[in-house]
């Protein structure tokens, strides 16, 4: 069975992202998941070509995506996919969103790209082989190692007014205590801000697996030590929540975050 290179991912998340790009700001068909969830045609138009790409180039692979949910496929190769992380800043023309797409093998992600189309940013990784910007500016966590001087940033479930556990408390905490704490609305471009070293930490408390596969390998290959909430290094199963960070920093916030 064929499997994709970094290039690969790379192709899908520039083509994908285009077609975010091609719709920015014009008017959109906006329904409701949930009281907040929104979705765009546009999501549907990502995601369609996403999954006609995948399954022309990858015959056989399963695919998770926000949309369609779980395609089945040979379960040792799965791809995961959010065709737009972001479409709440989508929908009202803020300047925040991206595409994003993970590869696992054997339950392992192997591959990451999240692309920015409006600022042409291209973040990549690959397991053992390091992250990238752009393919040619590798990707390094800060050097923060006390809260005080640190940057954090961090995002809200959709139903965070009756969430089990409520981030609100952790966000007074930890803006407290730092440099600020930042709220962009795309946890893949909070991970990816976190590798680029533009943010020190970032912690969600209630995540699904399209929001962070990839983000959290390209975090991860930057040199950020990432967990869930709890401290367990298997972020993509449900009760889903994560802790990026840098390495003096991570402890510091797990400790916090408990």
């Amino acid at each position: 069975m064929t499997l994709p290179t970094r290039a690969d991912l790379e192709r899908l998340a520039r083509q994908a992202g285009q077609i975010l790009a091609d719709g920015y700001e014009k008017d959109h068909q906006v329904n409701y998941k949930g009281v907040i969830d929104l979705v765009t045609e546009i999501d549907h138009a990502s995601e369609d070509f996403l999954l006609a790409e995948l399954r022309r180039s990858f015959p056989g692979h399963s695919i998770l995506t926000e949309e369609s949910g779980q395609l089945d496929g040979a379960s040792e190769h799965l791809w995961i996919i959010d065709p737009l992380d972001g479409t709440v800043n989508y929908a009202h023309g803020v300047p925040t969103f991206c595409v994003s797409i993970a590869y696992a093998h054997q339950g392992q992600v192997l591959l990451g790209a999240i692309y920015d189309p409006l600022r042409n940013e291209l973040f990549t990784a690959e397991r053992g082989q390091g992250a990238w910007l752009n393919g040619s500016r590798r990707l390094h966590v800060s050097q923060a190692a006390e809260l005080q001087r640190s940057l954090l940033v961090t995002g809200f479930p959709y139903d965070s007014w009756n969430a089990k556990r409520d981030n609100f408390v952790y966000f007074v905490k930890l803006a407290k205590l730092t440099q600020g704490v930042r709220r962009l609305g795309s946890a893949a471009l909070d991970l990816c801000y976190v590798a680029a070293g533009r943010f020190d930490g970032y912690w969600e408390l209630s995540l699904k697996p399209w929001d962070v596969a990839a983000g959290g390998l390209i975090a991860a290959e930057a040199g950020a030590l990432v967990s869930n909430v709890e401290g367990g290094s298997d972020y993509l199963q449900p009760p889903q929540s994560v802790l990026a960070a840098t390495p003096a920093l991570h402890p510091q916030l797990l400790e916090l975050l408990h």
